[in-house]
């Protein structure tokens, strides 16, 4: 009896310890359909990151991360089945995912109510981390729109001197939030409105929208929208012979836009948090060589498409294995208090400092963002002003 006792007290010393098994990750985005290109960058982020963890001996004193996946096609319900999934079939320390604000909006509230940490490597809707829920388990390394809206304006001024810009938005949620956000970024800039236009993701042609907001006088377009449609925009662009600069969320990042939009793809400028082909440090270069040894179809920076949802998983990975060793156990609550207890991490995106400290779930800032633009299937930097 007494060596039957003391094996169960042995094992249950060892759980979120070395000796419990593997701590799984869990991943909900979008593995097919227009979008699977930036879920295949997210994947790599975070398989980079957990071959670089495991390699140093993993987390909580030697248990190995591993990575389980579904795809959500792009899909609320999809998605919400596949965190269901994760969360209580797999039983995912942390769950990762929401490549699309709607998908990410729907994942909130299961995510919260099994107090499951949700990290967001991709989604920028404000609410997502602005949820109201408390505590919030709800944390994010990506680009957030209220801050995206304020730095279009600021480009499109700057670069362009718009001085009546026109909005043309995805009639959906997304679209919907980041009209708001443009409109009061646009009152606090002073710049007056030529005319917001909304589309659908099934539209083809959406020269319409863009003959109002021409007649209106808009001198630029600030644009929202996902792959596919952002590039029925420039393809309508195309046919009606205008010419006008587009300041773009970072929609038309996240998979073929540079085929999809033609030849005229690189007239969309957009925003993103990172790029492999921006400044040379330690850290881009471990993660380059990492991706080049790992994905033959990697043979320099410019093959990184998009880096954002590489960079962006990356840095959140090693946040999240910072914050399990924090807590010191897979205990969703405790994780998320781990979160507020990192100090400092050299990241891949920038040092981070804090990140979560103090009630903040967003660890970038408009301060983060760069601006791109495509040449050919390439993301290259572009120089702001």
């Amino acid at each position: 009896m007494f060596a039957v006792g003391s094996l169960a007290v042995l094992v249950a010393a060892c759980k979120g310890q070395g000796g419990a098994g593997p701590v799984k990750i869990g991943l909900v985005t979008a593995l097919s359909g227009q979008s699977a290109r930036s879920g295949e960058a997210i994947t790599r982020g975070l398989t980079v990151a957990i071959d670089e963890i495991n390699a140093a001996g993993g987390v909580l004193g030697g248990r190995k991360l591993e990575l389980v996946r579904r795809d959500d096609e792009s899909n609320p319900a999809r998605g919400v089945t596949a965190a269901r999934e994760l969360i209580h079939r797999e039983k995912v320390a942390v769950l990762f995912g929401g490549l699309d604000t709607p998908v990410a909006r729907a994942i909130v509230p299961i995510a919260s109510q099994a107090k499951v940490p949700f990290m967001v490597p991709w989604a920028a809707g404000t609410a997502i981390t602005q949820n109201g829920t408390s505590p919030n388990f709800v944390f994010r390394v990506s680009a957030v729109d209220e801050e995206v809206d304020k730095a279009m304006v600021a480009y499109a001024r700057e670069t362009f001197s718009a001085k009546r810009p026109g909005l043309i938005l995805l009639n959906n949620p997304w679209g919907e939030s980041n009209e708001k956000g443009l409109k009061a970024a646009l009152a606090a800039a002073g710049s007056p409105l030529a005319g917001a236009e909304r589309f659908e993701p099934s539209d083809v042609d959406v020269t319409p929208q863009l003959g109002r907001l021409r007649a209106a006088g808009a001198d630029a377009l600030l644009l929202v929208g996902t792959v596919g449609p952002s590039a029925q925009v420039v393809r309508s662009l195309d046919r009606m012979g205008w010419s006008v600069p587009v300041v773009s969320h970072w929609g038309p990042a996240g998979g073929r836009f540079g085929e999809l939009a033609g030849p005229n793809a690189g007239r969309v400028t957009f925003v993103q948090t990172y790029s492999f082909a921006g400044p040379v440090t330690p850290a881009r270069d471990k993660v380059l060589a990492a991706l080049m040894a790992k994905y033959p179809d990697i043979k320099s920076p410019a093959d990184i498409s998009p880096a954002v949802g590489v960079a962006n998983a990356y840095d959140a990975l090693r946040l999240t294995a910072l914050a399990i060793d924090k807590a010191g156990s897979t205990d969703g609550d405790a994780v998320r208090k781990g979160f507020s207890a990192i100090d400092r991490y050299e990241g891949l995106i920038k040092t981070y400092e804090r990140p979560f400290a103090d009630g903040r779930h967003d660890a970038l800032t408009q301060n983060d963002y760069v601006w791109a633009r495509f040449e050919g299937d390439a993301i290259v930097p572009v120089q702001r002003g």
